[in-house]
This record gives structure tokens, sequence and C-alpha cells, in this order.
């Protein structure tokens, strides 16, 4: 039986698996999650989790957060340089194939079930129309799919560094604070996790709100501020309003670049709104404040209502289309 080693490899965390012809693309003979950053490399990664393992691995496939350029990557939001040919020699493999993360979760949309889904707009979706894909998470991912007349096609994109547009007043300031402090300011600094606390500092530099004690005890004892952020503004029985302004103009901006992305490249098949942060923000999704910033489009607003809008759930989907580029499906 050959085993193939498939990996999700973002800033936040690395997933591996081992998948085999046999059970197919969804069904893992073995798995772990590890934090990226509390490693040096993706070498050590790989070697912790198979010395957990006795299976063994003929070849690799990765979707890896970054541009994939003659078989390397610069890791986006790590400080990695990987090479297909030297893990290849590294762990004897007959190959490695990188591809880009979102591309990976892009072909992994192909084998997701409507369970794994949540619809936020329902819409009427076109047969063989393009699917566009958006990811906030460490980063902001781009990806799309096209129909190529037999089969859907997944194809990379790093739209996620394209300038950020501001669309009112407040987001016309946000963009000169956040120009002072970085320069070039792309939707990734404003529509990812690190943008969610870029945000959230913005509102409360400008006397938009009051910070509750409680909460700034928390943020005080935490490196990663965002989940902090997240909870505060879910939570129903000590709401912080700050956390939950935050929050809004997040999913609003999140909102306007899926539009714009299922704009450029027609998205007639359906947007899906995937990464970490998506499934825990529901509630704020579900709002009218999101597919109206999808919508507005202004000629092309009954278009952008027509198109079918989910968010994935499944965890695993750029695992499971690692998995099918390795088994060819």
């Amino acid at each position: 039986m050959a085993n193939i080693l498939v990996g999700d490899i973002g800033g936040t965390k690395t997933t591996l698996a081992v998948v085999s012809p046999e059970q197919g693309p969804r069904d893992f003979r073995a798995g772990k999650t590890f934090p990226s950053a509390h490693f040096s490399s993706l070498e050590e990664i790989i070697e912790e989790f198979l010395a957990g393992t006795d299976l063994a691995i003929d070849r690799a496939v990765f979707g890896i957060a970054g541009p994939v350029r003659d078989g390397w990557v610069r890791t986006t939001n790590l400080s990695w340089h990987v090479e297909e040919a030297r893990l290849a020699e590294a762990f004897g493999w007959s190959s490695v194939c990188f591809m880009n993360d979102l591309e990976a979760m892009a072909a992994g949309v192909l084998h997701l079930d409507q369970s794994d889904l949540f619809v936020l707009n329902a819409g009427s979706a076109l047969q063989e129309g393009s699917l566009a894909v958006i990811a906030p998470g460490t980063g902001l991912g781009e990806a799309f799919l096209v129909w190529d007349g037999t089969r859907y096609r997944a194809h990379a994109s790093e739209g996620g560094h394209a300038d950020f547009a501001p669309k009112s007043l407040l987001e016309r300031d946000l963009l000169a604070y956040l120009t002072a402090q970085f320069g070039h300011v792309s939707y990734e600094r404003v529509c990812s996790g690190p943008g969610i606390w870029h945000i959230y500092g913005y509102l409360k530099r400008s006397g938009c709100g009051e910070e509750p004690a409680w909460l700034s005890q928390e943020l005080s004892n935490t490196e990663d501020m965002t989940p902090v952020i997240v909870n505060a503004a879910l939570d129903e029985e000590r709401p912080c309003e700050l956390c939950a302004r935050a929050l809004d103009q997040f999913v609003s901006i999140l909102g306007a670049e899926a539009g714009n992305l299922a704009l450029k490249v027609l998205a007639t098949g359906g947007v899906y709104v995937g990464g970490g942060i998506a499934p825990r923000i529901i509630p704020f999704l579900e709002k009218e404040i999101f597919m109206k910033s999808f919508r507005d489009k202004g000629r092309y607003t009954e278009l952008m209502e027509k198109i079918p809008v989910h968010v994935i759930l499944n965890p695993d989907v750029a695992l499971s289309g690692a998995a099918a580029r390795a088994l060819r499906i």
C-alpha cells in the first residue's frame, strides 16, 4: 500500500496526515496538528510526525502558505524556506509537490458535503460557473476554480496582498492609521487574525468605545490578542461593545473583499469562506452587514445577490485538497 504524506502548512498551525489510494482524500490513516511557530523548519515537524507513526511514506504533497515558485516557497508569515527537492532527498521519498495552501483549500472544496458548509446566501449557482475561495486566518488567502470543459481546476492567488480599498470615512481613517505603521496596507492587514487586532486598536485609539478593566487584564496576559477580542465580542453574558464593533468592522471588510474576489473571477458557481476565523464568528457573519458589503457593487448588485455564499466548517478541507492532488482525483 503506497502511503502519501499530505500537509496543510500555515502561519499558525501545520497539520500533517497520511492518505492512501485505497481510502481516498478524506479518510486519513494518521494525522496530527503542530504549532508552526514552535519549529524552526518544516523538516522538524515532519520528523516529529514520522517518529509517532510506523507507516512507510512513498511521497508527499503539501499545501503551504506562500507563493510556490520552481519547487520552493519562502513562507509569508513564517521564516521558513522550503524546497521540494531538499525534502525528498532528506526523507528518501520518490517526490514532493508543493501547492499554495489556498489552492489546496480550493481543490478540497470539490470534496465537501453539505454538512461541511454553513449557508450565508443560498443564491442560484450556475452550473460550471467559477468558484471563489477566501480564507482569513493568520493571513488572508484567496484562490479560485474554473471549469476547463471537463472538470474544475484550482488556481492560487495572492489577492490578499492587494491594496486595501476603504469604502467609508471610518475605513479611510483606519487606512491612514495603518499606513503610518506599515507603509503599504493590504487587505491582509485588516482582514485576518492580526487584522482584527489592528481594527480594535484603531477603534480604541479613536475613542469609539471603552476597554473594560477585565479585558485590559486579559489582553496584558496573552501574546495573541485576537482570540481574546473575538471571545469578548461573542460573550453573551459579558459582552464587550468595543470588541463587537471591531468584529462588525472586520466582517464588513471581509464581505467587501469576498465580493471583490467574486467579481474578479466571476464566481457564479459560488463563494466559499474558509480559514479558522469564519466558523468561529458565524453569529457575526449572519448579520446583514456581511452580505450587504458583499452585494454593494453598484451596477452589479443584482448579480451579487444571485451568488451563493458558504462558510466552510470542515477544518481539514485543505488537507483533502492536497490529498486529492496526491491521488490525482
